[in-house]
């Protein structure tokens, strides 16, 4: 049997009706939105409204024309770093963050930024009191992962958030392994840019993400061109979304986005997150039960659906190798674009084997894998 457990990485399968409204969407309407005053454009642009309009609902944000479409997280990300962060401004950030936050701030370090890592505790975590004593009068951007692509450890945004607000600070949320497991009002929580790829939790295909963008705050575009309107004007409009979003966007992709919200909707995001978390509690009891395994991140409460282990005397490469070869289970091996995060919880160089089931996979799933695995090791 094929079993699929990378879903951290992008969920597989998808929904049908993901791939039935992105071949609907370049069959049917198959032209850019917003290029063109005639009837495929104006459905093209009548689409791409209801997909933004739903996904501004799904997280809470009031205009919808502060949802941006981007091309992924780590794109969003980079929007909300470098349209927001001038030299001088200080950044509070934290040892366990994925690459697509933590080089951004990085490179910003180097164009004149300060920027703090605070440290996390062994199992991942990362408390608001330490954000609040990193805090200086010059902070002007808190930003962090709600949940790890390696532990699963879940971030408290809700006080991280008070203690950017207090301190004065934007509050940048990386909500790649949450969006769509965990419910998400950015205005109820306090999070002024939250950013998120399409492509996992929210079932759409590769190529999609989103970022929010508070009331009030203007970014510099990550690249200038072509938005549809103000075509006159040498500069980016001000207007959004179309100050961040030139060129021309994946009009078939978002269509597929929105058909996976529509799923998660119609399915309930309580119903997924407890078949996940069932499947995850599944996967922790059956590792805790071989002897020489070594678990990372909480293993009690709340957390994500990533579930990171190491297994005495055997390389975490060569276990995901013989998954892979011997049983056709896809697993993720190595440092997983995080290398933060396993210099934090203890596993670098070597990183670990993840296992990430989803929605679509079945007890028979993790059984067939907690099997593999003792044939494996012994």
């Amino acid at each position: 049997m094929s079993v699929f457990l990378d879903n951290a990485a992008t969920s597989f399968p998808k929904p049908d009706a993901v791939y039935q409204a992105m071949d609907a969407a370049m069959r049917e309407i198959g032209v850019a939105p917003g290029r063109g005053g005639y009837r495929q454009s104006l459905a093209a642009a009548r689409m791409v409204f209801e997909a933004r309009s739903a996904l501004a609902r799904f997280f809470g944000v009031s205009d919808s024309s502060r949802l941006v479409f981007t091309h992924s997280a780590t794109e969003s990300i980079n929007i909300a770093v470098f349209g927001l962060l001038k030299p001088g401004d200080h950044v509070v950030s934290t040892s366990v963050e994925h690459n697509a936050l933590s080089r951004p701030l990085h490179l910003a370090a180097k164009r004149g930024a300060e920027v703090t890592f605070v440290a996390s505790d062994a199992c991942g975590m990362v408390s608001e009191q330490d954000i609040a004593r990193a805090m200086r009068p010059n902070t002007k951007l808190v930003a962090l992962a709600h949940c790890s692509n390696v532990t699963g450890a879940v971030q408290p945004i809700a006080e991280i958030a008070r203690v950017a607000r207090q301190g004065g600070a934007l509050f940048l949320v990386d909500a790649a392994q949450s969006a769509g497991f965990f419910p998400i009002d950015v205005e109820q929580l306090g999070i002024d840019l939250l950013a998120a790829p399409g492509h996992k939790g929210l079932y759409g295909p590769p190529g999609t993400g989103i970022l929010a963008v508070g009331p009030g705050i203007t970014l510099e575009p990550l690249q200038v061109g072509g938005t549809g309107g103000s075509a006159s004007n040498p500069e980016p409009p001000e207007q959004m979304p179309e100050r961040l979003e030139s060129g021309t966007i994946n009009t078939p992709a978002i269509a597929g986005l929105k058909a996976g919200l529509d799923f998660i909707e119609a399915t309930g995001l309580d119903v997924i997150r407890a078949r996940e978390t069932a499947l995850v509690d599944q996967l922790l009891a059956g590792l805790s039960a071989i002897p020489g395994v070594r678990l990372y991140g909480p293993l009690q409460g709340e957390r994500g659906a990533a579930v990171s282990f190491n297994v005495e005397g055997h390389d975490p490469a060569a276990l995901g190798y013989l998954l892979d070869s011997e049983y056709d289970i896809s697993v993720r091996v190595g440092l997983h674009c995080a290398p933060d995060v396993h210099r934090s919880i203890g596993s670098f160089p070597e990183g670990t084997v993840r296992v990430s089931p989803g929605f679509f996979n079945t007890e028979s799933d993790i059984d067939f894998f907690i099997k593999a695995l003792r044939e494996i090791i012994s």
